[in-house]
């Protein structure tokens, strides 16, 4: 009879969080490349190992009495993290957000009985207006209040130390080479190198970043990215220990992480495709021998109205080069959708290049066994990497297409903007396929956009 594990309070549920292999936004690449995901912790991101941490430090200290109340500004993520622990424990919660953070943080704050405070985004740091301003000055006239302030409290990246580091060394049974995470406070990047560099130090540590942050320029400008980032250096962060800095901007940002969350099914927010995008740029020069963990930070249930609301991407023109055109005008372009040309993995070799000639295409996805609607799509071959391991090794002709094709191609779904297909391909991608809810139905190749931009151009 297997036992029941109940868990005292939800607080118990944080941390142990899984790495999940990525395979179809990372078809091209060579590393070995698995997700940390974060947003299975209780309240959805990797800021709930921080929040119950602080609060107890400042318990210990003294600091924070029973009854009292907790001020802090926040991006949404270390809120909620503070809140679920503030619910349980029973203290009053203020926090100070900036406007450019999604209703739907907001929202869900203030179902924790919490008080939020908005504040403009477009300020200086040292302005009275400003976020971190408004936090301090509350902090100073509500009697019994505390500020954890994650940007300066050294309980941020202890916590990644003795959790999330070691978790990663664990899993990975210390064969980790390269961590991508964002860069914010720092506190999670900080922790995780402080301990994998003991534990090895050629771990390599790269911090992914949003254009317009200070970390990896010299001009800072507002950016729409949430919850990374920085327009002064934070007290949690030890940059010696990070050994590469990786600028992404927001367009490559959103578009990277809806891709996360229709190929590889894990609902993320825009820090996560920061920190993806960053994480396969870097990757393209490593080899296959490379174990990569890139962190996924935050749920993107708190993005449904922005990222993940096509108008709102619109708008602010990150759909702007095809506004109103999909993947599907690609593929059909005037015409009946074409068939899609497949191969089973239990062919020949052989058979698959008398398909590849008899349909004058240069790669065709590999089914499990024989293709037709709902097959599952098991790799590729690809005349460019099938024409080398021919070369080194001509029997490879009389072996299984199993034995001898790469990874799947990312796929697309056929409702997706262009721009979505421009942003895969660009990435390193070599084609997409195209699929009609559960069914693929096409393929789109780098010819076939720059056919379709033709097109398009030709028609105007």
């Amino acid at each position: 009879m297997v036992a029941v594990q109940v868990l005292g309070s939800i607080l118990e549920a944080v941390g142990h969080t899984p790495l999940v292999r990525l395979s179809r936004i990372t078809a091209g690449l060579r590393p070995t490349i698995l997700a940390k995901v974060e947003t299975l912790n209780p309240g959805g991101s990797v800021k709930d190992r921080i929040g119950l941490r602080m609060i107890e430090d400042a318990e210990r200290s003294g600091q924070l009495k029973p009854g009292g109340t907790i001020v802090e500004p926040t991006s949404g993520n270390t809120g909620h993290a503070l809140a679920i622990a503030a619910a349980i424990r029973g203290y009053r919660m203020i926090f100070v957000m900036a406007d450019k953070q999604s209703p739907e943080k907001i929202a869900l704050l203030r179902a924790y009985g919490a008080e939020v405070v908005v504040c403009p985004t477009a300020v200086p740091r040292d302005s009275p207006e400003s976020y971190y301003s408004v936090a301090e000055r509350l902090s100073r006239e509500i009697p019994g209040a505390f500020q954890p302030n994650q940007y300066f409290n050294q309980a941020n990246p202890r916590s990644h130390y003795e959790t999330t580091g070691p978790e990663i060394w664990e899993q990975t049974d210390g064969t980790v080479d390269v961590v991508v995470g964002g860069l914010g406070t720092g506190g999670t990047m900080t922790g995780i190198a402080r301990f994998l560099k003991e534990k090895k130090k050629s771990v390599m540590i790269v911090g992914a970043d949003p254009e317009g942050s200070l970390y990896s320029g010299d001009t800072i400008k507002p950016y729409k990215v949430e919850g990374i980032g920085e327009d002064f250096i934070p007290g949690t962060i030890d940059l010696k220990l990070i050994d590469r800095i990786v600028q992404v901007n927001d367009r490559d940002s959103f578009l990277t992480a809806r891709r996360i969350t229709r190929e590889e099914g894990i609902l993320v927010g825009g820090s996560s495709g920061t920190a993806m995008k960053a994480a396969m740029d870097v990757a393209r020069g490593l080899d296959e021998k490379t174990l990569m963990v890139v962190i996924l930070p935050d749920t993107g249930r708190n993005n449904l109205s922005k990222i993940y609301n096509d108008e709102w991407m619109r708008q602010n023109g990150f759909f702007e080069r095809f506004p109103r055109q999909l993947v599907h005008d690609v593929v059909v372009r005037e015409r009946e959708m074409p068939e899609l040309i497949t191969v089973s993995s239990k062919e020949k070799v052989g058979r698959a290049i008398d398909l590849l000639q008899e349909h004058g295409i240069s790669q065709m996805p590999v089914t499990e066994d024989g293709g037709g609607p709902g097959q599952r799509l098991v790799g590729s071959i690809q005349e460019r990497t099938l024409l080398d391991r021919v070369y080194r090794d001509p029997g490879l002709i009389e072996t299984t297409v199993g034995a001898a094709m790469d990874g799947p191609f990312p796929t697309i779904a056929a409702g997706a903007h262009v721009d979505e297909a421009f942003s895969t391909l660009l990435a390193g991608a070599t084609a997409l396929v195209v699929m009609d809810a559960e069914r693929p139905v096409g393929i789109i190749t780098r010819l076939d956009l720059l056919e379709f931009m033709a097109h398009t151009r030709a028609s105007r």
